[in-house]
């Protein structure tokens, strides 16, 4: 079980949230967009850190589970915790696929698929606008000010 509170935001925390947003990071986490390849800012950083949901700061992806997928989009090989992102079918654009979303926020991750390498055999392919980035150490971002694990330092 996660340590991090996975209630959704309220009506104004979300509102205020979404405030904040440039207008492709509200296409891609709110209307399920997609940014163009190989030109996301996260596609090629090499810190190590742990990247979050852009809207509501719930940790997703630890640095050590990313690998160069080839497809222009940061790929990772795991979630930080199986019950921060959600799958959701997805059988837009004539084909099926799953979608990732944030297990808090429902915001549009990207899509995970099934030819990764091991141990998971996944493949987490994200929107670099979908995230943020807390690199080891620093305090995650506490953008719904819950504290708790919240408060603590990435790592």
């Amino acid at each position: 079980m996660t340590a991090f509170d996975l209630s959704p935001p309220s009506d104004a925390q979300r509102d205020a949230l979404v405030a904040g947003l440039s207008a492709d990071e509200r296409r891609v986490l709110l209307q399920h967009g997609t940014e163009a390849p190989f030109c996301g800012v996260f596609l090629d950083n090499k810190q190590d850190g742990v990247y979050g949901c852009r809207l509501c700061g719930l940790p997703l992806f630890r640095s050590s589970t990313k690998f160069d997928s080839g497809t222009g989009w940061p790929s990772f090989f795991a979630p930080f915790d199986p019950a921060h992102v959600r799958e959701i079918r997805d059988i837009s654009h004539g084909m099926v696929r799953t979608e990732i979303v944030c297990a808090r926020c429902d915001s549009h991750l990207g899509h995970v698929f099934p030819d990764g390498p091991p141990p998971t055999h996944e493949r987490h392919c994200l929107n670099s606008v979908s995230l943020s980035f807390t690199p080891n150490g620093q305090a995650y971002p506490d953008l719904l000010q819950r504290g708790g694990a919240e408060a603590q330092p990435a790592g």
